[in-house]
């Protein structure tokens, strides 16, 4: 096959979906198939260009002999949706004007597509028209809903006409990909029908997200030893609805030794620490983001990690990549999400869950796994670990997807 990408996010930029198309892409070319990607200059998700990179014209870059034509874009990742619709429709007017000349020896078979953000899906269509080829897409988020979750608002006739373009674009896709079970009703209702519909789920890079020892020495550099941790790792935004977290902890002062971690930054990171403070909580510790490959030696060190979004309904069809990261590292999960993601951790035995945005309900459960032996939560964790050598490998997504794209092009 030759298959061409078509993203705006892509390797180096630090995010599930960025790294696992590379790691697909490297994949699908190491399984004989020539490989094409396009896509921007890396900018997320801080919305600066990432260093070594200079925006130009085009650029072509390589990752695991892979060839990548980078296009420039306005960089932003701000809550205002005049200035994220800039971002996204740069990117896409310097991919529908400038991909199709640079790339029209490659001549591919078949498109697949990141369908995020959704102004991807008219360059999809104008690439589908210039090369003959059919398009797959893949679908990790369903953005509209989750810039709603965000509160980017939307004026009323700017929402109804986002809608109508998703809608179009989902009629142009021969095959759209999505990585949890809920969101196949979701499409089924815009008229897609379900043989058009597959899961290929996100996952966890082996090679970044597995079990290893408890370290004492980083335990007692960042406070963790000697403490039962519930430790959070990743996004402090507007969706982690992270204020709940606070909430719980304090009705738990009085487990001296219980404590909640957060490991990353965002957003809401400093209104965090501000009802941390004005609480004079001591149970809440904070550590800043750290590398993707030092995060499971974090992971190690928690008793229980956790996950929470807001009490939205299109949280309730996701499952976040977080999740399997988790699964990955073998550790219990706490899981603060209804729906499709609380259906995964219950079916692995891998953890417990509660309603989202219930803090009353966190802190019960927070006690339940404080006073369980340490064989009933190594259990747990040693279920999450299996269900995600089982299910959410990258290489059985990766031949999922490769099935596919050759069964789009028959």
């Amino acid at each position: 096959m030759r298959i061409l990408l078509l993203t705006q996010f892509f390797w180096p930029e630090m995010r599930t979906a960025p790294i696992n198309l590379a790691s697909m892409v490297a994949d699908l070319r190491t399984r004989g198939h020539k490989v094409q990607v396009v896509t921007g200059f890396p900018n997320h998700p801080l919305g600066k260009i990432y260093d070594g990179y200079r925006q130009r014209l085009w650029q072509w870059d390589e990752y695991k002999g892979v060839s990548v034509l980078r296009l420039p874009l306005f960089p932003d990742h701000s809550k205002f949706l005049a200035r994220r619709l800039i971002n996204f429709s740069s990117f896409a007017i310097s991919a529908a004007v400038l991909g199709p000349a640079l790339c029209r020896s490659f001549k591919p078979d078949v498109l697949f597509v990141y369908f995020a953000p959704i102004t991807i899906g008219w360059v999809a269509k104008w690439y589908s028209a210039i090369f003959h080829a059919p398009i797959v897409y893949w679908i990790t988020d369903l953005w509209i809903e989750n810039l709603i979750a965000s509160e980017v608002k939307f004026g009323y006739r700017m929402h109804r006409i986002l809608r109508r373009f998703e809608d179009w674009c989902y009629r142009q896709a021969s095959h759209i990909c999505v990585d949890s079970p809920g969101f196949k009703g979701y499409l089924i209702e815009k008229g897609i029908t379900l043989d058009k519909i597959h899961i290929v789920t996100e996952w966890a890079e082996e090679d970044l997200f597995f079990p290893v020892e408890y370290d004492e020495q980083l335990a007692a550099q960042y406070g963790l030893s000697g403490k039962f941790n519930i430790v959070y790792g990743g996004n402090l935004g507007i969706v982690q609805a992270l204020h709940t977290v606070v909430e719980a902890a304090e009705q738990l002062v009085s487990l001296p030794d219980l404590q909640f971690v957060f490991i990353g930054d965002g957003n809401e990171i400093e209104h965090l620490k501000r009802m941390v403070a004005d609480r004079n909580l001591s149970n809440i510790r904070f550590i800043e983001r750290q590398p993707m490959q030092e995060i499971h030696r974090f992971f190690a060190l928690a008793d229980v990690l956790l996950v929470h979004l807001k009490k939205e309904p299109i949280f309730a069809l996701q499952v976040p990549s977080k999740v399997l990261a988790y699964m990955a590292c073998g550790r219990p999960i706490l899981c603060a999400v209804s729906g499709s993601l609380e259906q995964v951790v219950l079916d692995a035995g891998a953890g417990l869950s509660c309603p989202s945005e219930d803090s009353v309900a966190m802190a019960d459960l927070a006690r339940r796994f404080y006073v369980m032996s340490r064989n009933q939560r190594e259990a747990m964790g040693n279920n999450a670990r299996l269900a995600y050598l089982t299910n959410y490998t990258r290489s059985i997504q990766v031949q999922r997807m490769e099935k596919i794209l050759q069964k789009t092009i028959r």
